[in-house]
């Protein structure tokens, strides 16, 4: 009898689990394509928004390889570049929103984007950003820790002698393969939980279980069109680094708003779209109200 129960309780969480989270669809390569297509139109239609959301990429691409260059730990660079596949999901939120106005048949604006801080689901977008940040840390120091197993603490005097010492010694191959194998499942992880998860949130004010579920969803039914959608972006991050990082102003802004396509291929659309939320009008203020303009919950009292 306890196991009967045990078994129809659980039965009946998996049945509201799923009818709470959206149907997937099954995409294909040429699914990609038109994504990276729609992708670019958005970002023709609307460049000057995207380049000003994306352009602290090549600024923090610069002051990385400044910080590199600097302190002496020169083989970060590689990994501080790869990294940005694991933060750009988060980091792309107002790309999305650009996008899903355009999709609705408006001119978006750059001030429109940042709608999104304004979202219900803000608080989960944010917890999600950092736990791909928590994950970029930790990539960061096994990075460091395959290059002090292979080289030990001695730092490479300069580019050249770095480069040298990667591809001509056996211990430079051995970083090569430790690093890259490790780094490919840091970015399967990334993937698997936010490939769709920040557009659904927007879309559907979900919750971050249920959109990293749904992402996972996404990636098991269509292992080899994400895998490549994985190598796609890999790709364009590699590019958008040559030269000194000035790629990924257009990079970026082109995989977000490829990435919102993405979603709207790989995920059934919401059968009650949620309504754009408008913020409430200011009240009108003069200077002579500057002191309890501090306290506006006082003035609500009186």
């Amino acid at each position: 009898m306890a196991t009967s129960a045990f078994e129809s309780a659980t039965s009946l969480s998996r049945n509201s689990s799923d009818t709470r989270l959206p149907a997937v669809r099954r995409i294909t390569l040429s699914d990609l394509r038109a994504c990276l297509r729609l992708g670019w139109e958005d970002f023709a239609a609307v460049p000057s928004h995207a380049i000003m959301l994306c352009v602290i990429y090549p600024v923090l691409g610069l002051m990385l390889a400044r910080i590199v260059l600097g302190y002496s730990v020169l083989p970060l660079l590689f990994p501080l570049a790869a990294g940005f596949a694991l933060l750009g999901p988060f980091a792309a939120i107002g790309l999305y929103e650009l996008s899903r106005r355009r999709e609705n048949g408006e001119q978006p604006t750059a001030w429109q984007a940042t709608a999104v801080l304004r979202s219900p689901s803000f608080g989960a977008m944010l917890g999600l950003g950092t736990m791909l940040l928590a994950l970029f840390v930790v990539w960061i120091a096994v990075a460091q820790a395959i290059y002090v197993s292979t080289f030990g603490y001695e730092p490479a005097a300069d580019m050249p002698d770095f480069m040298t010492r990667v591809l001509t010694t056996s211990a430079g191959w051995t970083l090569i393969v430790l690093g890259c194998g490790i780094g490919f499942l840091f970015a399967l992880a990334a993937l698997c939980i936010s490939a769709v998860s920040f557009p659904m949130m927007l879309d559907r004010h979900a919750g971050i279980a249920d959109a990293m579920l749904t992402s996972m969803r996404v990636v098991a039914k269509n292992p080899g069109a994400m895998a490549a959608w994985g190598l796609i972006v890999a790709g364009l991050l590699v590019a958008g680094t040559i030269p000194f990082f000035l790629g990924l102003a257009v990079v970026v802004p082109l995989l977000g708003h490829a990435t919102w396509h993405l979603y709207r291929r790989a995920v059934e659309p919401n059968p009650s779209p949620q309504a754009d939320v408008i913020p409430p009008p200011r009240e009108p203020r003069s200077a002579a109200d500057f002191p309890a303009a501090l306290f506006p919950w006082q003035r609500r009292r009186h």
